[in-house]
């Protein structure tokens, strides 16, 4: 599908790369788990008859794609859900299985660039943080969340290794009056965390700590590789372009769990095995070259691994990590 003249297209990190291992074929039913601007999207449904199911959060991104849901002359739909309840969504656009699932984790550039979504501290705006409209934005979990659960956040989600002092920090300073603006989050942050030049911005580690924990980003990501693993068809592809260690780390575990076979042992028989739900594609994660970390810095990042569904049944989900979660923080315990 080619775009209406005078209109740039949105090009996605890792774009050419996706649609490779994607692989889409003819007639084939993708899903595009993090609908966003689109970009995947667009490449999939340039497959004569293939047909695609975008999912995003963000009410802003699936009113953004209207344009592209006409020109796709019904071979796209967009649904507001997040992408963990995907093998729901599939289920009621009439496709219990799929061919394909690409998932780009995390916040997109949109939402960066737009202050009002509190997002970013590169321009002041409220402290929201929210991709849905739906839950405590980041302003009320520093208004709420303890000393000990604010430090758990920014350490946990946010890697940062001073989270005990900007907790710390937190709570004296929303003594004195709330912190409901990205800008004051950051002043305050940076005067506890010190940067050296040429170092990343000193609240970089504590708004994505937030980020994270607001939107449940990592609990989400677990939900949507089992949703995946569920509605694949044998032979259908998972691809996914994560941006940093904690998100790659999951994808990478979940991949080698499903690429092995386990459940035996010595005193049980040997159809007791679990066989592999998954046949990894990618040994390596595939990265940007220097060509497209040039154009797009944000690609610098980007990880993408993919795997491919084995007709065996899937797994049992298993438990999310113990990490922090919205209901026991804004409940104080």
């Amino acid at each position: 599908m080619t775009e209406p003249a005078g209109r740039l297209p949105h090009i996605p990190v890792l774009g050419r790369k996706v649609l490779e291992w994607l692989a889409p074929r003819e007639g084939g039913i993708y899903v595009d788990a993090t609908f966003g601007a689109g970009g995947y999207s667009r490449a999939i449904l340039n497959t004569p008859l293939a047909r695609v199911i975008g999912i995003d959060r963000d009410r802003t991104a699936i009113a953004g794609g209207f344009d592209l849901v006409e020109r796709s002359q019904g071979r796209l739909t967009l649904v507001e859900d997040r992408f963990s309840n995907l093998a729901e969504v599939c289920a009621a656009q009439g496709a219990a299985s799929v061919d394909g699932v690409v998932m780009d984790i995390g916040v997109s550039s949109m939402q960066l660039d737009q202050a009002a979504r509190g997002f970013s501290f590169r321009a002041d705006g409220p402290l929201d943080m929210r991709m849905g409209q739906d839950g405590p934005t980041a302003a009320d979990v520093i208004a709420k969340a303890s000393e000990a659960d604010l430090a758990n956040i920014i350490y946990i989600f946010g890697e940062e290794r001073h989270s005990r002092a900007v907790a710390r920090a937190i709570v004296a300073a929303r003594k004195e009056a709330p912190i409901t603006s990205t800008r004051a989050l950051a002043d305050l942050v940076a005067k506890v965390v010190r940067a050296k030049p040429g170092d990343i911005h000193p609240a970089t580690r504590t708004f994505q700590g937030l980020r994270i924990f607001v939107n449940q980003e990592l609990d989400e990501l677990h939900l949507a590789l089992i949703a995946a693993e569920r509605v694949l068809k044998p032979g259908g592809r998972l691809v996914v372009v994560s941006f940093h260690s904690l998100e790659d780390r999951i994808v990478k575990n979940f991949f080698n769990e499903r690429a092995r076979t386990s459940g035996g042992s010595r005193h049980q028989p040997e159809t007791s095995l679990r066989r592999p739900s998954f046949a990894i594609l990618t040994k390596r994660p595939v990265v940007a070259d220097d060509d497209e970390v040039a154009a797009n810095p944000r690609a610098r990042s980007a990880k993408l691994r993919a795997a491919a569904r084995t007709d065996a049944a899937a797994h049992s989900a298993g438990d999310l990590p113990g990490w922090p979660t919205i209901a026991t923080v804004m409940r104080g315990g």
